[in-house]
């Protein structure tokens, strides 16, 4: 849930309050529970069946082995994530340069630049070394965004004004291709908010009792993080009017200093600022990872199983994923949030699907610890709210998605004929 939440509706409440233009933006928030909740099945029984660490690159292995499928899929997965990866960490990077906004006034965009890719030079200059305090400073992102959540909560909820709150524009349901669109962008943003629900599944070969363990983990972070999103939202446009909201950059410093005055909003950026580091910290070290360990099988190219010498570090890995995610501090907040999406829904939350129905067909007898309620209603449910998203991101978007898919498919030919030696794990 920690790494769910983190500073993610602290940057984006006015992005999805200004996608659909005013308070109907809550059906964002419903609909991307229900997409989370029926896609975190799909996670649920994979990983159960198959506990292994490593999540979709081990689920698309395992599930399509036997077909020509089995090595393409994994290294797929690999290549996107090295772009999502980084878009990612940068929304982070994007994010604590917003919130230092409220102390810099005026701060233009090009200083906004530059801070949030100075943040990313200094998480990697943090993290190039041998780092064994991640558990520690796991706990102290989760004890932060905890407080900095409930604080808001607390203040929005004490000062609740329904009249404020549900002050719908005209027309605000009317269905139409508007509508629809922005519905679209709002969900969207709203399934940023809510990745890390299938965080367990990355590390499930060191859960207990996986089958049991890894579905409720699930469940009850979509469920959890889901209020706790509802009450961040209500709260803070309860105080905060949704169309000063909608064009706020750091909404909320500007909630506090409506509520506490400005001792309060300096408390709270402060608080933000500390999780957005915090959060960027940590995913840059675990995202990192996860290329040198298909490298290390022998899935990836090899350069990036290197270590470094002393420090004995993925150091190539770090690098790559550390550079480009400076670079995409060159784009926009909703931007980087859009592609990040679209660029993952094609290769890893469709593909896994298609995954768990391959592996019912041809391996009926497979151990399955735990097995998708009403199947296969959640699977589908989760296929068409993954391909809403996907067409109504816009056409720029779902062609970054498309040609990252393409770049991956010649990567992958020019791999199996130079790079394809197994790299030693002795």
């Amino acid at each position: 849930m920690s790494n769910m939440v983190g500073v993610g509706p602290f940057i984006t409440v006015p992005l999805i309050i200004a996608s659909m233009g005013g308070p109907q933006c809550m059906l964002g928030w419903v609909l991307g529970a229900i997409i989370a909740l029926c896609d975190g099945l799909v996670w649920s029984e994979l990983a159960a069946s198959m506990p292994a660490t490593g999540g979709t690159y081990v689920y698309l292995r395992e599930a399509f082995r036997k077909t020509s499928l089995g090595g393409i899929l994994p290294f797929l997965f690999i290549w996107q994530f090295i772009f999502s990866g980084p878009l990612e960490i940068a929304s982070g990077y994007i994010g604590f340069a917003q919130y230092v906004g409220y102390f810099w006034q005026g701060m233009g965009t090009g200083a906004m630049r530059a801070v949030s890719m100075s943040v990313g030079v200094l998480v990697i200059v943090l993290l190039y070394r041998r780092v064994t305090s991640i558990g520690k400073l796991t706990v102290v992102l989760w004890a932060g965004m905890l407080i900095t959540v409930l604080w808001v909560i607390f203040a929005g909820l004490s000062h609740f004004n329904a009249k404020v709150v549900f002050d719908f524009p005209p027309n605000a349901f009317r269905f139409s291709t508007g509508f629809v669109a922005g519905l679209g962008s709002a969900t969207l943003i709203a399934m940023y908010d809510f990745l890390g629900y299938y965080d367990i599944c990355y590390v499930g070969g060191e859960v207990k009792n996986p089958g049991r363990v890894i579905p409720r983990s699930i469940v009850y972070s979509v469920l959890g993080v889901a209020a706790i999103y509802a009450l961040t939202n209500l709260g803070l446009i309860a105080v905060v009017p949704w169309r000063e909201a909608m064009h706020s950059k750091f909404i909320a410093a500007d909630f506090m200093l409506k509520v506490y005055g400005p001792r309060a909003a300096s408390g709270v950026t402060v608080l933000v600022l500390w999780t957005a580091l915090a959060s960027v910290f940590a995913l840059l070290f675990g995202y990192s990872r996860i290329p040198y360990a298909a490298a290390l099988n022998g899935d990836f190219f090899k350069v990036f199983a290197r270590l470094h010498p002393r420090g004995e570090f993925p150091h190539i890995s770090l690098l790559v994923m550390g550079c480009l995610s400076i670079v995409a501090c060159l784009w926009t907040l909703d931007d980087v949030i859009t592609a990040l999406v679209t660029s993952r829904i094609v290769i890893q939350f469709i593909a896994q699907i298609f995954a768990l129905g391959y592996l019912r067909r041809t391996q009926p007898e497979m151990p399955r610890p735990f097995k998708m309620w009403l199947y296969p209603l959640p699977s589908a449910i989760a296929f068409v709210g993954w391909a809403f998203l996907f067409l109504t991101s816009g056409w720029k978007f779902a062609g970054f998605g498309l040609l990252t898919l393409v770049a991956g498919i010649g990567a992958y030919w020019i791999w199996i004929r130079n790079d394809t030696s197994k790299v030693r794990t002795d």
